[in-house]
């Protein structure tokens, strides 16, 4: 099979021909449909995730379909289409893991980061942590459910969004925010995307933002509190944690601010309006298999799917750089034949 390697920090990937590998116990053998180019494959690459293992193949928005089985797995047989996320391991004994909150467990690991993920034409996956893929789904477009949908999905559930939330959406512009704005818009609520300049608005306002609010022309966190009160949820797909900070003081009372994105530095709140205003500050680490479920179905309920460019494995490396200049709006996905 080809496959593409990451080698070390700050290492262009290698490409190199390997055997197939073979399921072990309770794992699959997916034969890869497509595999999302993400921002965490970047981070991964630039050194933020320290615990990364090198060498190994990164990716992991994967689509495809089961073409083995290893010993001791029942479900999902040979042929199914599923997908599979960031999470693709747990200890499946602590507390977290038997409610079903394996993103939360202490001694998970990353596909793609702690072992090898989709930037190949098969990958060996744990059976509990690939999700099976809605006929209804376009197989391609689907793959960045697998983590940019299932993050914004999730981190506007778990701050508890309502028909009547006024959510903000920082880096409304890229994938993540994009399918934000949708699963808000979907969901009842409405919608104000932020981004640095205008250059994003039209796009934001196509796919359901009421308005809009350039950060290089107002305040974002007074724009947000003249927006009756400010917002419930203020959402950060940026990749900037400084980005999350200065919009903080536009939640309105009882609101949060949840983190899907960040940059390494710390998060910097003002304490008076946190107290005073009982704010609330929330990470969401992507989500739980069950969480995967209920993005895909969720997704294919509304027909929501990413803008998405097609791409060959040998141009993994070109989309990488074009994202760490800023210069992608729209998902790379590497397909197979």
């Amino acid at each position: 099979m080809q496959t593409a390697i990451a080698t070390g920090v700050n290492e262009p990937l290698a490409f190199a021909e390997r055997e197939v590998p073979e399921p072990g116990l309770g794992e699959v053998l997916v034969k890869i449909t497509a595999c999302g180019v993400c921002y965490t494959d970047l981070d991964v690459l630039r050194g933020h995730w320290p615990h990364a293992r090198f060498p190994n193949i990164p990716g992991h928005e994967i689509t495809g379909v089961v073409a083995a089985t290893g010993p001791g797995v029942a479900w999902p047989p040979v042929g199914t289409p599923v997908g599979a996320q960031i999470l693709g391991d747990s200890c499946g004994h602590c507390d977290y893991c038997v409610r079903g909150e394996q993103i939360l467990c202490l001694r998970k690991r990353f596909t793609g980061i702690d072992f090898d993920g989709g930037y190949a034409e098969y990958a060996v996956l744990k059976a509990g942590f690939v999700s099976p893929l809605p006929d209804a789904l376009d197989p391609v477009g689907a793959a960045p459910l697998m983590c940019a949908g299932l993050t914004a999905f999730n981190g506007l559930r778990q701050a508890g969004i309502r028909p009547t939330s006024r959510v903000a959406v920082i880096g409304g512009s890229g994938t993540l925010g994009t399918l934000a704005i949708r699963y808000a818009v979907a969901m009842g609520a409405r919608v104000a995307a932020v981004g640095r300049s205008n250059r994003g608005e039209a796009a934001a306002r196509e796919v359901g933002a009421e308005r809009f609010i350039a950060t290089q022309n107002a305040d974002p966190a007074d724009a947000l509190k003249a927006w009756e009160g400010g917002a419930d949820i203020i959402l950060n797909a940026a990749p900037s944690t400084a980005a999350a900070s200065a919009a903080f003081g536009g939640l309105a009372p009882d609101g949060t601010l949840v983190l899907c994105g960040y940059s390494p530095e710390p998060l910097s709140l003002a304490t008076d309006p946190l107290v005073l205003n009982r704010l609330h500050a929330l990470g969401n680490p992507s989500g739980s298999p069950h969480n995967a479920r209920e993005t895909l179905a969720f997704s294919a309920a509304h027909g929501i799917l990413p803008d998405f460019t097609p791409i060959g494995l040998r141009d993994a490396n070109a989309a990488l750089d074009a994202m760490a200049h800023g210069q992608s709006s729209k998902r790379s996905i590497i397909t197979f034949a």
